[in-house]
Parts: structure tokens; sequence; C-alpha cells
């Protein structure tokens, strides 16, 4: 089995209307930092940028 090791679940939040819809996991060894990613936001109905949420 693998294991999860240093690897936690972290929630995108579209910065324009503050949805929370997307998941997903990361290193937090690796990405100390907060991370940031242009995604689509159905709310929104275009690409904008989404911030990781703890």
């Amino acid at each position: 089995m693998a294991k999860k090791g240093d690897r936690n679940d972290i929630t995108f939040m579209c910065t324009d209307c503050r949805e929370r819809n997307y998941h997903s996991q990361k290193n937090r060894r690796n990405d100390p930092q907060r991370l940031e990613r242009r995604k689509y936001c159905s709310r929104c109905r275009i690409h904008t940028l989404h911030r990781e949420v703890r």
C-alpha cells in the first residue's frame, strides 16, 4: 500500500466570487507556500485565479 506521508488535502477558492470548487493534494515539504492556479469557475463562467485555502 502507498503511504500518504507529507501529502495533505487542500481546497482552491476563486478569488472573484469566493466559491470553493476544487480539491487537490500537495506535499507541504516541497511546496510550503499557498498554491495559485488559473482554473475554470462554474459560477463566474470564466477562467480565474484560484488560491489555496486552509
